[in-house]
């Protein structure tokens, strides 16, 4: 069981660093059909499954012009509280 967990911990983590990735990427601008265009779809689609249950919930914050999506940041808490619990199995 403790080995299944610590899988699932390491999963847990990778998918964070995907989040954080698709975040940071989301603020540079790319040329359609480019490199970094298809890698940004690529995140997009494996991480908006999931953030997409807390954009329900939270709504962009308006910073001047800009909105600022919440929802990676509240992805990845929720996604550290389950590790932490797995790993204390």
């Amino acid at each position: 069981m403790r080995v299944m967990a610590g899988y699932l911990a390491t999963a847990l983590w990778i998918y964070t660093w995907v989040i954080v990735a698709g975040a940071l990427l989301s603020w540079i601008p790319a040329s359609a059909g480019g490199t970094l265009d298809e890698l940004k779809r690529l995140l997009d689609r494996v991480t908006e499954p999931y953030l997409s249950i807390f954009r329900r919930f939270l709504h962009s914050i308006r910073v001047g012009s800009i909105g600022l999506d919440l929802s990676p940041m509240l992805g990845i808490i929720v996604l550290y509280v389950a590790q932490s619990a797995l790993l204390r199995i």
